[in-house]
């Protein structure tokens, strides 16, 4: 009982990271099933059956906000199942111990990628002018995005929203909202590579079923939270947290424990400069929303 709780507490906080953020679901929730010695197949699987769920509830909730771009979900649905599918059946015939630490390493990356995003590029204020993604864009982001997101566990939301928010066109809001719901369609269709490769008796119930509670709960709220919270201290955090889980699975491989030490030191001294970083960008912005004669100052 005490499992289901820690996964259930996961699977919620991970949904309302992802609900507010447009990202991290998968990362966030694969990164601590791999923490727990979870196959690398299994975790992802396990993820996705959960999201199916997660990514329904989260895009009915967006779009009753009305932070939907429909032709945009619509082009990114079909190019992401299919690379989403793809890279369920390729993480499935990998050796699990031989693909961890590959894992683990594309995990740090989006990581460190999250961090970087929210710290000096996202504006969370940002408005644009209305302009849906063209099939040309839509097919190369939608295969890459789902690809990376089956055998990373995670990689739709850190690979699609950048590059959506990078682009004239949407709003925040809505970059946020239309990952979220297109998700759904790379969950289903990551989860039938998954099951199609690996077979239903290799998916752990307890935790999936764990995972799913959480996320439902987390996701109706998540649009609320995202007006309270700035996004560059929940990037910030979650970035940093992903950072660290994954750093600890690759430094288990090889290093001494001096080095273990150092590094997490390390990683939570930066770690801790950019949660005040955040907070400093987040409050500089507040003052350009009320005071638009003045300036943000990218730091």
């Amino acid at each position: 009982m005490k499992k289901f709780i820690i996964f259930a507490i996961i699977g919620f906080f991970a949904q309302l990271i992802d609900g507010s953020l447009g990202m991290a679901y998968g990362v966030t929730s694969t990164t601590l099933l791999l923490t727990f010695g979870i196959a690398p197949a299994v975790a992802s699987a396990s993820v996705h059956l959960a999201e199916v769920v997660t990514t329904a509830a989260s895009g009915v909730s967006h779009i009753r906000f009305g932070n939907v771009d429909k032709s945009t979900v619509l082009r990114l649905i079909i190019p992401g199942s299919i690379g989403a599918f793809a890279g369920a059946c390729f993480l499935s015939n990998l050796p699990g111990d031989m693909v961890k630490p590959y894992v683990s390493g594309f995990l740090l990356l989006l990581g460190i990628y999250v961090l970087f995003r929210f710290l000096f590029i996202f504006k969370a204020s940002e408005a644009k002018e209305t302009k849906s993604l063209s099939a040309k864009q839509s097919i190369p982001l939608g295969l890459i995005a789902g690809f990376a997101d089956a055998t990373g566990g995670g990689g739709w939301g850190p690979i699609a929203t950048p590059v959506l928010l990078a682009k004239k066109g949407l709003t925040a809001r809505k970059v946020i909202g239309t990952v979220d719901t297109s998700e759904f369609a790379i969950a289903v269709s990551a989860t039938l590579g998954f099951m199609i490769s690996l077979g239903w008796e290799q998916v752990n119930w307890f935790w999936v079923a764990a995972l799913m509670l959480g996320g439902i709960i987390a996701a109706p709220i998540a649009a609320w939270l995202v007006r309270l919270l700035p996004a560059h201290l929940l990037g910030a955090l979650v970035g940093g947290f992903i950072i660290l889980t994954n750093a600890r699975t690759l430094l288990q491989i090889s290093a001494t424990t001096v080095t273990q030490i150092v590094v997490y030191a390390l990683i939570l001294i930066i770690w801790a400069a950019a949660i005040i970083l955040a907070v400093i960008r987040g409050k500089k912005e507040k003052k350009a929303e009320v005071n638009p004669n003045s300036k943000v100052v990218n730091l």
